[in-house]
């Protein structure tokens, strides 16, 4: 009975040997199949990488000229507001200068008017007093 047994342990082992062959060997044919597809995989990636730099390189370069034209229109923009508000104080200034100007032309025209009243009244009265 004992023989059956170491009989029976025997070819277990031998078949877990077997098997753990079999396997080390399906595992030897994986490994290498990884290590070409990883190879494989590697040489192709490469030329994406680089397509991929040169991407960003010009990203990169967009991205700064669009910082370059921000820049020209913030410049733009405060300039037109600079001259904005030159031209609202050249407008005020010529609406005081207006205003001044129609202030003395009416003054002018009313002390006119005075004074050739007085100066009518005064030839029509000497002339009605003599």
């Amino acid at each position: 009975m004992n023989q059956i047994w170491i009989g029976l342990i025997v070819l277990a082992f031998l078949l877990a040997v077997g098997f753990f062959i079999a396997l080390l060997v399906e595992l030897k044919k994986t490994a290498r199949s990884l290590q070409e597809f990883l190879k494989s995989t590697g040489e192709s990636i490469k030329p994406t990488l680089e397509e991929l730099q040169q991407t960003l390189k010009s990203l990169r370069k967009v991205s700064d000229d669009i910082n370059t034209v921000t820049g020209d229109i913030k410049t733009f923009s405060s300039a037109a507001r600079e001259m904005g508000q030159n031209i609202k104080h050249a407008n005020d200034l010529i609406e005081n200068v207006t205003s001044s100007i129609a202030i003395n032309i009416s003054g002018l025209k009313v002390g006119l008017k005075t004074a050739f009243l007085v100066l009518f009244d005064n030839l029509f009265l000497k002339r009605g007093g003599k």
